[in-house]
């Protein structure tokens, strides 16, 4: 009796322990019940259950939540070999240009064109632009008419168009004409890059100088950044030529363009000539863009030939 009025003060009912309602009772959702949202705050359709297999992207990736996205080829490799997509572009980076902020060296292979052996008969120049694996990640082709090649010479403007490996052109390299005496300040060679094609991000301007080859990068507003300085005698004789990168001070380097010896027959035969560029990893990726359109000048400029004659000359 005691219990009974202990359990009443409480709350208790008179039943110890309570009785509820066999579970077959239950008869759904209550009248005002809502069932929950089965999509995100301002998406249209539900949300897709993951099956099973599904390939997830990686986080970050422009595409997540859409079910699906796109399998790249890495550059160079072979057909089918699938790899993750390329991470969002740095911020003030050109479109087409994100690799380059990966990579902390580029090579540039020149190819070897029959027709001008054979004939001396000058064509358009080709290059292919591959990372420190071997991969191509760039190809290079010059746009100019044929006039234009065999009458001027090195000296002769020119554009050249880099494409990347879906052949999209992402950048454009422009080289006014410039006679070749450096006399006179308007002599001095320059020349031009975009990225993308249309928008300046950087020139290459000549130095004037009596005995070195000596050239400064600048940036799209046309201030100084770095300088590039080469060795007197510009010769390749079985050994690398090798153009200093410097800060504007020149007191530190900071990378180099190297023209590579190719082998005696491939360098007394044509002008197809092997570059390697080296710069620090956390450069603006417009420099390093600069860095590339000033190693297209120097090959130019000092291993370009003209039908059998070989412009080499020193600096000209």
């Amino acid at each position: 009796m005691q219990k009974d009025t202990l359990q009443a003060e409480l709350g208790y009912p008179a039943v110890y322990p309570p009785q509820y309602p066999p579970a077959t009772a239950y008869t759904g959702p209550q009248a005002g019940y809502q069932r929950p949202q089965l999509t995100y705050p301002g998406s249209q359709s539900a949300y897709p259950e993951p099956q099973a297999g599904y390939p997830v992207p990686p986080g970050g990736y422009a595409g997540a939540g859409s079910g699906s996205f796109p399998v790249q080829i890495q550059p160079g490799g072979p057909t089918g070999t699938p790899w993750i997509p390329a991470p969002p572009p740095p911020v003030h980076c050109p479109p087409g240009l994100e690799y380059l902020t990966q990579i902390d060296q580029i090579l540039v292979h020149q190819q070897i064109e029959l027709l001008e052996v054979l004939t001396g008969f000058e064509t358009n120049n080709k290059y292919e632009i591959k990372n420190s694996l071997g991969q191509r990640i760039y190809f290079a082709v010059e746009d100019t008419d044929c006039c234009t090649r065999n009458c001027c010479g090195p000296f002769r403007p020119f554009t050249l168009r880099i494409l990347d490996n879906l052949g999209q052109e992402v950048m454009t390299l422009e080289r006014p004409l410039r006679c070749g005496s450096c006399c006179f300040p308007c002599c001095l060679q320059e020349i031009e890059i975009q990225a993308p094609p249309g928008v300046p991000v950087g020139y290459v301007t000549q130095t004037w100088h009596p005995c070195l080859p000596k050239f400064t990068l600048q940036n799209e507003k046309r201030e100084d950044v770095l300088k590039v300085g080469g060795p007197c005698v510009v010769c390749s004789c079985c050994s690398d030529v090798d153009f200093q990168i410097k800060s504007l001070d020149e007191e530190s380097i900071v990378g180099k363009i190297s023209k590579h010896w190719s082998g005696l027959v491939r360098e007394a035969f044509t002008d197809a000539d092997n570059f390697g560029i080296q710069f620090p990893l956390n450069l603006d990726v417009k420099m390093k863009a600069v860095m590339l359109g000033a190693c297209f000048l120097i090959d130019f400029m000092f291993f370009e030939r003209t039908g059998k004659q070989e412009e080499k000359s020193g600096v000209w």
